[in-house]
């Protein structure tokens, strides 16, 4: 009989916010794999779980997600991600594949899972805290009051369209923002929002940054803008 597919998420840095869930799923699953960039890079997700759960026995999986601009090399990474899983599923083996955050933000995984699923596996999703969520902690600031929208958006996507729900919600967040923060800066100057807008980087993570948007400030790669025109 296949193994189960589990995916993880693991929160946003601070290995505290792992749910008991998750450990659990991870402490109880045969393997663990984690996506990286490049083969033998540090993997974030597997750091933070290893704060928490014993992993002493387990074997460890990269699965390879390059950020190569050639499609047809990132249809290659997947490809060779879905063929690793397989195999392991096949042997009767359960996989937890871990991820930062929740699962079902910008996560890799929700496609993993359902071409997984069509496949014929089993899977299962555990969620985990957003980052945003965790960053608007960290800044005592709510993400909604009463009847506000929220618009969740990705800098790397159309900027008409992120233009589009800065100027048509009550509170937005910008995530994947940090190799964008000459967009953001503009687009907020351009809004007249650049005072509304909160910086929330690293979170959970060494080099965290609760704060204004500074544009000398060097930002990393979790760096999420949350904008409130309401205060």
């Amino acid at each position: 009989m296949a193994g189960r597919l589990y995916g993880v998420g693991v929160g946003p840095g601070d290995p505290d916010l792992l749910t008991l869930k998750a450990i659990r799923c991870v402490e109880a699953a045969d393997v663990i794999a984690y996506p990286v960039k490049a083969p033998g890079e540090k993997g974030t997700a597997l750091e933070i779980v290893m704060q928490r759960a014993d992993l002493s026995q387990k074997e460890t999986v990269e699965l390879i997600f390059g950020m190569n601009a050639d499609d047809k090399a990132r249809k290659s990474d997947y490809g060779r991600a879905v063929a690793a899983l397989s195999a392991i599923l096949d042997g009767g083996k359960s996989v937890a594949v871990i991820t930062l955050g929740d699962v079902s933000l910008y996560s890799t995984y929700m496609r993993l899972n359902a071409d997984m699923e069509a496949r014929g596996y089993k899977t299962a999703v555990i969620p985990g805290v957003a980052s945003f969520c965790s960053g608007a902690a960290e800044a005592r600031m709510p993400l909604t009051i009463g009847e506000e929208g929220l618009a969740v958006v990705s800098m790397n996507g159309d900027p008409e369209e992120i233009r589009a729900a800065v100027e048509s919600f009550d509170n937005i967040v910008l995530m994947k923002a940090g190799g964008h923060m000459g967009e953001v800066v503009k687009l907020l100057g351009d809004a007249g929002l650049k005072e509304k807008a909160t910086i929330v980087s690293n979170i959970g993570m060494d080099g965290q940054y609760v704060g204004p948007v500074d544009e000398e400030r060097q930002y990393g790669y979790f760096t999420t803008v949350i904008v409130k025109k309401g205060e």
